[in-house]
Parts: C-alpha cells; sequence; structure tokens
C-alpha cells in the first residue's frame, strides 16, 4: 500500500515519468497534458483501496450478473476512489473500431442496457452519500492520460520485439495518440467548466448513437464568473473589483499621463534622451501608490497572489489595452516588455535565490532587464538556429554570442539579460537550449551600438545589439535546468505575444479617437471632413475591425485562462497575424484624415504605426505564425476523418 494524502499528484507525477521513459517521437496532446494536469490535480478527501484497473474484463460474475470477484489487483494501491470509477467508464468513449476491444465493434450500449455514463456516476454518488461530482472530467483526462502513457510503453517494447503480440506494434502507436487526444478533449472541457464556475455544469456528457460519446471542444464563451455573468466581451461584464481598477487606470490616464505625452514626446528627442525623464519616474510611485503596479502578471502563474494583482489573463485585457493607448503608459505600471515576460519566467521557473536577487527587484521597478535571443547571422525565429554556445567550465557558464534586437538593453537602469544559447549543440532539436541570468555588468558583455525601428530609437529602453564574449556565470543562474531553454521561451512568449496585441487594439482605439475628433474640426472644398462619405466608410471600417480583434484577443484569453498556453497555441498565433496587420490599417486611416500632422510628433500615430509594424516581426514574423495555424488546422481536418 501506498502513502495517504496527494494520491492523484503522485499518480501524475508516475505516470508522467513512466510515459517520459518510453518516449519515442513527440505527441502533441501528451504534451499538453503534462503541461495541464500538474497545473489542475484535484484532492478528494475520501481515500480508499483503489483498484488502479477496475473494468468490466476484470471482474467475474454470476449468471445472475453479481460481481463474485475482482481480479488483476498488481496496481491497487489507498487513493481516490474516482479514479476507479472513471476508469470503469472509459468504454463508453471509446470509438467503435477500437481494437482491443473487438466485442463492442458496432454495439450500442444504451441497446444493450448498459447504464450511460450519467447514470453511472448519478448511481455511485447515491450509494456513497455523495453530493454531485462537478470535476468529473478532469477524472476522465487523468484516465486517458494514464491509458496513453501504458500504451506508449507497450508500443516501445514492440520496436524492440519485446510486444505481447504481433498485434501490438501496428495499433498501439495510433491507440497512444487517440488515447492522449481524448484526455485533452476532457482537459478542455474541465478547464471550461473552472473558468465558467456560474454555471452548473458537472459531467455535462450526451450518448450519440453507437458507443461513441461526442467530445468536440466547445468554444462557447457563455458564462463565467462567480457573478455568472457572460465572459466579458466589453467591460460591463467585468467583475466590480476590475471595473473599478479599470475606472482607477482610466483616471490616471486623463490625469497623469495623457497631458504629459506631447512634453515626453519632445524630450526624447533630445540629447537626454537616454536618460529616464524624471516624471515618469515619479509617476511610477504614484502608480503604485493607486493599486496600479504590476496588473500583468496572471493568476495562473501566480495562484498566490503573492507578486501581482490576480487577474486573468481576459481581465488584464481590458487594462492592458487602456495602456496601449500612450506608448510610454505601460512603463509607468511596470506592464511594459520585456520585463513582464522576465518577471513572469523569473516566477514560474526561477529559483528562490534568484527571485530574491532578480525578481523582486524588477517588481519593484528598481531595475530593469533585457532579453537575449535574436542573432544577427541567423533567423532567429526558428529557435533551433540559435548559434550563442553556453558551455560549462567547472562551477561557471561561459557563454559567447552576438546578439541584436535586445530590447531594453540601452536603459541606464537594465542590470540582466535572459540570454539564450546552446548547452547541448548535438542533442535533441529542442532540448539543445538553455536560459541564464546575466548581469549586465559582467565582463565580456558589450552593447555595441543602438538599433532603430523607422529611425525611432525607443529611448531610454532601446534596442541594441550586445556581444557576449566568454562571458563567465555561475551555473547557479540557468532558469529551471540546461535543455529547457526552448520550453520556457515558448512558456514566455505565449503571454508576450498576447500583451502586444491588447496594447495594439488601444493603439488604434486612440488613433480612432483623435480620427473622429480631426474629422470633425476640419473642412475642405467647403465641407466638413466628417461628412465625406470616404471619411465616414474608414470610421466605420476601423470599428468594425478593432470590435472583431478585440473579440478574437479575449477569446485567446479565455482560452489561456481555461485550457492554458499550449491549448491556445493557434488562437494566439492567429492573433498574433490579424492585429498587427489589421491595427496598421487603422492607423493609417487616422494618419491619413490627419494630413501631414499625422505623420510628426504632435500625434501618437507615428510611433504607433512604426511598433504595429515591428510587432509583424517581432516575437516571430508573420509567416511562422501562419505556418503554425495551417499545420493546426490541417491536422484537426485530419482527425475528424
Amino acid at each position: 500500500m501506498a502513502k495517504k494524502g496527494n494520491f492523484i499528484e503522485r499518480q501524475v507525477k508516475t505516470w508522467s515519468r513512466q510515459y517520459r521513459s518510453s518516449e519515442t517521437h513527440n505527441i502533441k496532446h501528451m504534451e499538453l497534458l503534462l503541461d495541464w494536469l500538474p497545473k489542475h490535480t484535484t484532492k478528494n478527501p475520501t481515500s480508499t483501496v483503489v483498484h488502479g484497473d477496475y473494468r468490466l474484463d476484470n471482474l467475474i460474475l454470476s449468471s445472475t450478473g453479481e460481481v463474485l470477484s475482482v481480479l488483476d489487483w498488481e496496481l491497487s494501491t489507498l487513493g481516490d476512489p474516482l479514479s476507479d470509477l472513471a476508469y470503469s467508464c472509459i468504454p463508453h468513449f471509446l470509438p467503435q473500431t477500437f481494437p482491443i476491444l473487438p466485442g463492442l465493434k458496432g454495439v450500442n450500449l444504451n441497446e444493450l442496457g448498459i447504464p450511460t455514463v450519467q447514470e453511472i456516476v448519478d448511481r455511485y454518488c447515491k450509494q456513497m452519500n455523495v453530493g454531485k461530482i462537478e470535476n468529473f472530467d478532469f477524472y476522465m483526462a487523468f484516465t486517458f492520460f494514464k491509458v496513453a502513457a501504458i500504451m506508449q510503453g507497450v508500443y516501445k517494447r514492440s520496436l524492440s520485439g519485446q510486444a505481447s503480440s504481433a498485434k501490438a506494434v501496428s495499433v498501439a502507436k495510433k491507440i497512444t495518440e487517440s488515447m492522449a487526444e481524448l484526455g485533452w478533449t476532457f482537459a478542455s472541457k474541465e478547464g471550461f467548466r473552472v473558468f465558467n464556475s456560474g454555471l452548473d455544469s458537472g459531467l455535462n456528457i450526451s450518448a450519440t448513437s453507437g458507443n461513441h460519446v461526442a467530445t468536440e471542444r466547445s468554444y462557447s464563451t457563455t458564462t463565467s464568473s462567480k457573478q455568472g455573468m457572460k465572459i466579458p466581451y466589453d467591460a460591463s461584464g467585468l467583475s466590480e473589483r476590475v471595473q473599478e481598477l479599470r475606472t482607477r487606470l482610466l483616471v490616471f490616464m486623463e490625469e497623469e499621463v495623457y497631458p504629459r505625452e506631447q512634453m515626453w514626446a519632445k524630450y526624447y528627442n533630445t540629447d537626454k534622451r537616454w536618460t529616464p525623464h524624471a516624471d515618469i519616474e515619479a509617476l511610477k510611485e504614484k502608480a503604485k501608490a493607486a493599486g496600479l503596479w504590476n496588473l500583468f502578471l496572471p493568476l495562473e502563474s501566480d495562484p498566490e497572489e503573492k507578486y501581482g494583482a490576480g487577474l486573468t489573463n481576459v481581465e488584464y485585457a481590458f487594462l492592458c489595452e487602456i495602456m496601449g493607448r500612450c506608448v510610454y503608459a505601460p512603463e509607468i505600471f511596470n506592464c511594459s516588455a520585456p520585463d513582464t515576460g522576465n518577471m513572469e519566467i523569473l516566477t514560474m521557473f526561477g529559483t528562490d535565490a534568484q527571485k530574491e536577487t532578480w525578481l523582486e527587484p524588477l517588481l519593484e521597478g528598481k531595475i530593469r532587464s533585457c532579453f537575449a535571443m535574436t542573432e544577427p547571422k541567423v533567423a532567429s525565429s526558428d529557435a533551433r538556429n540559435i548559434e550563442s554556445s553556453i558551455e560549462v567550465d567547472g562551477d561557471s557558464f561561459v557563454l559567447n554570442g552576438k546578439k541584436w534586437w535586445t530590447s531594453g538593453a540601452c536603459h541606464p537602469e537594465c542590470k540582466l539579460a535572459v540570454f539564450m544559447g546552446k548547452t547541448d549543440p548535438t542533442g535533441p532539436a529542442h532540448q539543445q537550449q538553455s536560459m541564464i541570468l546575466v548581469p549586465m555588468d559582467s565582463e565580456g558583455v558589450t552593447i555595441v551600438r543602438h538599433l532603430t525601428v523607422y529611425g525611432i530609437d525607443d529611448a531610454p529602453a532601446g534596442h541594441a545589439e550586445v556581444h557576449f564574449d566568454n562571458v563567465r556565470v555561475p551555473r547557479e543562474n540557468v532558469i529551471d535546468c540546461p535543455g529547457a531553454g526552448f520550453r520556457i521561451a515558448q512558456a514566455r512568449l505565449g503571454p508576450g505575444r498576447i500583451h502586444h496585441c491588447m496594447r495594439l487594439i488601444g493603439s488604434a482605439e486612440r488613433s480612432l479617437d483623435l480620427m473622429k475628433t480631426r474629422v470633425r474640426e476640419r473642412t475642405t472644398f467647403g465641407k466638413a471632413l466628417v461628412e465625406r462619405d470616404t471619411i465616414m466608410r474608414d470610421i466605420a471600417q476601423s470599428r468594425i475591425e478593432i470590435d472583431q480583434l478585440r473579440l478574437l484577443v479575449l477569446k485567446t484569453a479565455h482560452m489561456m485562462d481555461t485550457v492554458g498556453n499550449k491549448g491556445a497555441m493557434k488562437e494566439i498565433a492567429m492573433i498574433k497575424v490579424a492585429t498587427p496587420l489589421t491595427v496598421s490599417k487603422i492607423i493609417d486611416r487616422s494618419v491619413q484624415a490627419h494630413g501631414a500632422a499625422g505623420l510628426s510628433d504632435d500625434f501618437p500615430m507615428a510611433m504607433f504605426y512604426g511598433w504595429a509594424r515591428a510587432l509583424r516581426l517581432a516575437d516571430g514574423p508573420d509567416e511562422v505564425h501562419q505556418r503554425a495555424v495551417a499545420r493546426i488546422e490541417l491536422a484537426s481536418d485530419r482527425d475528424r476523418k
């Protein structure tokens, strides 16, 4: 017998190790489950003897249907009885052509009088005198994850000629993948249930013809929060707390930010621009006092609200958009890239010592940071091309490489670089890279030159080409572990991409507002601009596009909140393509309506446009994201067939 308590957590770890030890190829849905399950493990206060393989073909029945004996107890332990309940329901979700249970081929379980899953669960609850099992989909997700891990072991043994039957070779791989996909389907449903806690959803399963149950993921955005309201498509649907935060932020922007915008624009065009403006530093203290500080850190990364405001991605979307209405605003609230991404990975993957040394000063706004990944000699949108080296030398790592577009490196308070390079150039493609924390004052770190975006140098943070020549840092500066760089990069880039899109929508909204004001004030050829058909068309088209983008971004944020960043991979790629491209058009219409003034620093559109265009390259070019969307779309179409 095993230890009491944390049964599911221990089981997830056990079967994760089992799967990794027999892994032969990448299975997308297994990777998603490996990421999702540890974050959503459930604790059932009831602990009983658990069979571990409880199913119909392990029962010996009398002629009248009574259970005389239960076989195969080798997996038995003390644990959560709901795991056995879920395991016994497996046949209800298998396709009719499933090869392991040929006796069920073409059989309709309902017509045979076999209870549905809902009836089984209801009977269990009645017999055990327990309430409704709200999170049964979690147990089903874990069950199919476990089956997939078992079948992966069978498949690996089959490759080495150790399978129990010749048939295993031809079917084990396909079964493993289909079991993982079923598991992820249930995980997705459970994620939506948790987020949509206003619904009394419980076990939302309905049988179809045959014995296969429809388990298509739902993208419904009906009810959400504790108030039972719909997932907000505008601010009125937010909780009272977040609405109050949003109101405070709007007031702060009106009273403190917009009135100073022109002054800052002029200052950052002088030779003093590499020194942060004193007003911006003073406003940071006001933002802290107003409770408008570190709003970006998502609840999933900081569940105890130790570092951030405890907002979901959906809630933060409405606030981030407001900050995006002024290019200087995000820094004032400590919500600017690349610091946000660096803080998030330190929160998620950093050691206690790393958090104390780097995360806490970043959260307090005492220092700034940069992210050194992109390299001038290779197409860095494919992280496998990264050439920078990280070599072990005693108790140190020695770094060599040339980086550019290292955003934030020019800021006088930039004290930390998150450096990505290869620790194992001959290892598996996605395990070669590591991320290392590098103090910017380390010997061998040289800022070679500042880079501009359409002539804009983005002072005082800037973008730089930075060379790392035999830079020596302690081995404890590695983030998480050697070889984890690619995984950390994916965890970092998902939130980073959606934050960029949220801010871009804010810049589009501001551009449209300025356009509407401008066309009401100007006349051409005896007629107000606002009365021109072309202007009215442009205003209408901009409003349509902004609202379309906002809904797509909110859907993506909702997916990230409910099924995680990996589960929202397609949606993140979609918004990363759609938002910069469309916002560029919206800003361009505003520029056109302003005439030559729209090109100047008298209005923010010139900077808005520069960054919207740049974001079609930053965090991955359009083509990479389009490729990702197409591959996922084609794969899902193939799976449906």
